[in-house]
Parts: structure tokens; C-alpha cells; sequence
């Protein structure tokens, strides 16, 4: 069994539930600690953080993932206990097995190997680990890089394990996120009895044609890196419950993805002017979880590139698809961000699973990054 197999095993049997950690970062931080790194644990709220780094003079090249994992579900819908790793076929089965303990395993034995065979190598390696990414991100990885800078310090390329890859290991690399923009709509409307709609006024028809428009609307063509725009309902609700009264109040949630072409703001006016000509009366939050990023070609991406191809004998497809990372919050320090990570196809589901081969070689394509960037 290798060490990186191992040590995935053993962050498996930590149940670290967002935001727990359940000693997770501890084991790393031991680790890292006695391969020369300064360790530092970093507590926000309820939620620990691991800063970790070594080296001198030059680029930081960082190494950044998360702990927390979602909740199982229903115990009983596994084959086997989420949190006992088991290996069946090649595979190996645990909740947080590719989102995404695997990945720091194998960053924290890819900086083993490394400084072992490079005790003097140039720049300095860090890491940034949190126990809030599949939560609220509040005070993970957006705190301690406020911190960071409050301090003067700073990230220059920065590496996230998340599970990018789709169908075979390192197929896919995330180069950029797009941004994250959520609204909490409340419609306002007036109760009454169903029989009798002139004295009332309902909410669900008077949103109507306006949430018909926005589902409709074609908000860009996005450009070379990222995708169009998109605007999607997660949730709708009104009623009281009774089947003959017209509701007083409707309350929608909604999300839009979307790419540099597009600003907070302008998006923002947009809804709004759409609520108002077909006079919704409303009241609008509204929620920033990331602006959008992206890395150009640079040292970072061709160096992953290289360590991908090295290993796989193909070049991986750079992409800015999916949701939001940890990454959103690392890029306006000025770094470089890339995504590199196991496939994520289980990732959230019931019996979460990642290949016990793509463990290893993910490991040796961390290495060779380390080695292209700073041996």
C-alpha cells in the first residue's frame, strides 16, 4: 500500500462533516511539521485552518484544499459505512474519498517527496486548508486570505485539489470559475379567497411573466473562456396550505453564473428592471459567493499541463466550467489558480468513490508540478 493510499484511508476514518474537521488537519499538520514546514492552525468561529509553508526567497506556490466533506445521507443507502474505507475492485469507497481527501493526501506526500529529494529547492511551498468549503465560506479560506494580506503575504501560484477531472484522471483542468450570484425574491401580494380574485391579489401570476422572461432571456454569448451566462430558479414557494385561498406572499430563490462579459451590478439592475416593468411588488437580497476568475497561459498552467501529459502521455483540456471553488477567493490576491483533482462524477453522492490508481498517479503529477516550478 502506498503512503498516499494510506493517508487517504486515514483522513476517510475522520467524519468531518462540514464544519468539522475531526483531527484531519492535525494529521496533515504533523506531517507537513516534520518535513520542515512552519504550521500554523488558524481558528475562525467554529471553523479550524491549517497555514502551512517552507522554503525562502522567491514564488509561493501553495497548495490549497478543504476537509469538510457533505453530510452521508441515509447510512443504510451505502454499501458500506461512509466513513470505514473500503476497497472493492480497485476502488476505493468513503465519503470524501474524491471531494476531496485523496487530493490532499497526495499533495501532502507529493511535498514530502519533494523536499526529501529537493531540501534546498527555490521559492517556498505553502498550504491553505479549510473546514468551510461545503459550507457557508465564510470563515475558511476567504478569512485566512484576508489575513494573509493583512500580514503582507502572499501567493503567487496556487494549486487546488479539487476533483476536476470528468472521465479519466487529468482529462480536465479548471483554469477559472465563473462568479456565483444568488437573489432571495420575495413577491408580495394580497390574500383573499380563491372565489373571489378581484379582492385579492396573487402573487404566482403576478411573478409569472416576469420569471418567464428571465428563464427566456438570453443574458450573453459569453467569450472565449467562459460559458453564457445562465439563470436558474432553485426554489418557489407560496400557499397557505388550503386549497381555496389565493396567497399573500410568494418567495423564489434564484442563481446566475456567470463570466467577466458581466458585472454584479449590472446583472442586479437587469432583474431589477425586469420585477418592475411588469410590476412585481418585491423585495430582492442579494448574495455574492464569488466573482468570476481566470489564469491565463502561464508558468502555473503549463507546468500542470506538463505534469499531466507526463503522466497520462495526453494534454489535459483547460476548461472554466462547473460551480465555484475556494479558488475564487485565492485569485484576487494577484495568484495564479489552477484546479487539479481526481474524477468527480461520485463527488456528493451516495457510495463517493475514487480509483485507488488515480490516488498514486494523481501524486506523482503533483510531484512533477513541484518539480517544473520550483526544483
Amino acid at each position: 500500500m502506498s503512503q498516499t493510499l494510506e493517508l487517504t484511508q486515514d483522513l476517510l476514518r475522520r467524519p468531518s462533516i462540514t464544519p468539522a474537521d475531526a483531527g484531519c488537519q492535525g494529521v496533515m499538520a504533523a506531517r507537513l511539521s516534520a518535513a520542515g514546514f512552519a504550521v500554523e492552525s488558524l481558528r475562525f468561529g467554529v471553523v479550524e485552518n491549517l497555514w502551512a509553508h517552507r522554503g525562502g526567497d522567491g514564488p509561493v506556490f501553495c497548495f490549497a484544499g478543504h476537509t469538510d466533506v457533505v453530510p452521508t445521507g441515509p447510512a443504510g443507502n451505502w454499501a458500506s459505512e461512509p466513513f470505514t474505507p473500503v476497497i472493492r475492485e480497485g476502488v476505493l469507497f468513503g465519503r470524501g474519498a474524491a471531494d476531496m481527501k485523496s487530493g490532499l493526501a497526495a499533495m501532502v506526500t507529493a511535498a514530502e517527496e519533494f523536499t526529501h529529494a529537493h531540501p534546498n529547492h527555490r521559492g517556498r511551498i505553502a498550504f491553505l486548508i479549510t473546514a468551510d468549503e461545503e459550507g457557508p465560506s465564510v470563515d475558511g479560506t476567504k478569512a485566512v486570505v484576508r489575513l494573509l494580506r493583512e500580514r503582507g503575504q502572499r501567493i503567487d501560484w496556487c494549486l487546488v485539489g479539487e476533483p476536476s477531472s470528468e472521465t479519466v484522471l487529468g482529462d480536465v483542468v479548471k483554469i477559472g470559475r465563473r462568479g456565483s450570484l444568488s437573489g432571495r425574491l420575495t413577491v408580495h401580494g394580497v390574500q383573499g379567497h380563491i372565489a373571489y380574485p378581484q379582492l385579492a391579489e396573487n402573487p404566482v401570476h403576478t411573478l409569472a411573466p416576469a420569471l418567464a422572461e428571465l428563464t427566456r432571456r438570453l443574458w450573453d454569448q459569453g467569450d472565449a473562456h467562459f460559458q453564457p451566462t445562465s439563470f436558474q430558479v432553485s426554489d418557489l414557494n407560496a400557499g397557505t396550505g388550503a386549497p381555496n385561498v389565493i396567497p399573500g406572499e410568494l418567495k423564489a430563490r434564484f442563481n446566475l453564473r456567470y463570466g467577466p462579459v458581466q458585472t454584479v451590478e449590472g446583472l442586479k439592475d437587469t432583474v431589477e428592471e425586469i420585477l418592475n416593468r411588469h410590476r412585481v411588488r418585491h423585495s430582492l437580497e442579494w448574495y455574492v459567493s464569488g466573482e468570476p476568475f481566470y489564469t491565463p497561459p502561464g508558468k502555473l498552467s503549463q507546468a500542470v499541463a506538463d505534469a499531466v501529459e507526463a503522466e497520462t502521455g495526453k494534454p489535459p483540456r483547460m476548461t472554466t466550467g462547473g460551480g465555484t471553488s475556494d479558488g475564487r477567493f485565492i485569485a484576487p490576491m494577484g495568484a495564479e489558480v489552477v484546479e487539479l483533482g481526481v474524477i468527480g462524477e461520485s463527488i456528493h453522492k451516495v457510495n463517493e468513490c475514487v480509483r485507488v490508481a488515480d490516488i498514486d498517479a494523481l501524486h506523482r503529477m503533483y510531484v512533477s508540478v513541484l518539480r517544473n516550478l520550483l526544483a
